[in-house]
């Protein structure tokens, strides 16, 4: 009896553990989210927490972000942009803006963007980029992955292309965008004019209309939603080494997003290793983006702050007790020690 008894209590805990083991990975954030969608804002650098921005603060109200997560050493846009898209240093990729504006690269190139791992982890998906700098669909971007590449001319006309393309239901797996006014605007007046900080403002107006063209079909609760900078900007422009220049907005929201300030050293190219994890695609060996560490966590509808314990799991964990001391109860007359 004693034998019949310590198998079923050896079956009961090894499914217990299986049936926590398996809520537990329920909450795990590889994979599970449908879509990824990157706004990147050149030349915004920290600005996002300065000027009054509507749109970004109840995006992130409730999710993670860090204003001043680090540029590349050289503060330029494609050195930056490159890093964002390819999870390596400039030094590695080797954009520089004339390159990227002159030259077209293939999938047979080193150094992949994000797109490459996308279409070949979903070989039938929708890939889009919408840009005002068309270097980036150019020069950064491979040209022979069927990757739906839109230039505008405008902030304005990007917004319009992106939100046409979602109300008509053409909704990508994985989509960036730039927008290019805010860099404008600091090459045209400097980075600390009232020019500079009203093309933030706007450039936080077609923010909120991206966000909520995707959230009207229902999308958020399956997508990752991201804002990222290139690099800062300074009363002379960019290209330097200055807190100014070398600090970028790096914003994410999902549902299993954190809420926190992203831990300090955070760099604007981790940008390519979340999107990826997001979408369940394992990360290059040759990446030096990554996760932060304090990014996700589990789906905040599933916890509450006195119990931070998943409800699913925290169930099969008390199931498991219940059934050890029924068992313990119902066989103690046999117990002849």
């Amino acid at each position: 009896m004693k034998r019949v008894i310590s198998v079923l209590l050896c079956v009961l805990i090894a499914v217990s553990c299986a049936c926590v083991g398996f809520a537990a990975e329920s909450y795990d954030s590889f994979g599970r989210y449908e879509h990824v969608f990157i706004i990147g804002i050149d030349g915004a650098g920290a600005a996002f927490g300065i000027c009054d921005t509507p749109n970004f603060d109840r995006i992130f109200a409730d999710n993670a972000y860090r204003h001043d997560a680090q540029t590349e050493v050289v503060t330029v846009s494609a050195q930056n942009w490159g890093s964002i898209l390819t999870g390596v240093d400039y030094a590695t990729h080797g954009f520089t803006n004339d390159s990227a504006s002159k030259t077209q690269r293939g999938s047979d190139s080193s150094n992949n963007s994000i797109f490459y791992y996308a279409r070949k982890a979903f070989p039938d998906a929708l890939l889009s980029s919408y840009c005002n700098w068309s270097a980036i669909n150019h020069g950064i971007i491979e040209n022979d992955l069927h990757v739906r590449k839109v230039n505008r001319k405008s902030d304005a006309l990007v917004t319009e292309a992106i939100t046409h393309d979602i109300a008509f239901g053409r909704v990508p797996k994985l989509m960036f965008v730039q927008f290019d006014e805010v860099d404008h605007a600091a090459h045209s007046h400097g980075g600390f004019s009232d020019e500079y900080y009203a093309a933030v403002v706007n450039a936080d107006k077609y923010l909120g209309e991206v966000y909520d063209a995707i959230d009207a079909k229902g999308l958020m609760k399956d997508s990752l939603f991201i804002v990222v900078a290139d690099h800062g900007e300074t009363t002379n422009g960019h290209g330097g080494t200055t807190k100014e220049e070398s600090s970028a907005i790096l914003a994410v929201a999902g549902h299993s997003v954190n809420q926190t300030v992203l831990a300090e050293g955070v760099h604007n190219r981790d940008v390519s290793a979340i999107a990826l994890y997001a979408l369940g695609i394992e990360q290059p060996a040759h990446f030096i983006s990554s996760v932060p560490a304090d990014l996700f966590g589990a789906s905040r509808e599933k916890t509450t702050a006195s119990n931070p314990m998943p409800a699913q799991e925290k169930f099969w964990r008390d199931l498991a007790y219940f059934f050890l001391r029924f068992i313990n109860l119902v066989c103690s007359p046999f117990d002849k020690r």
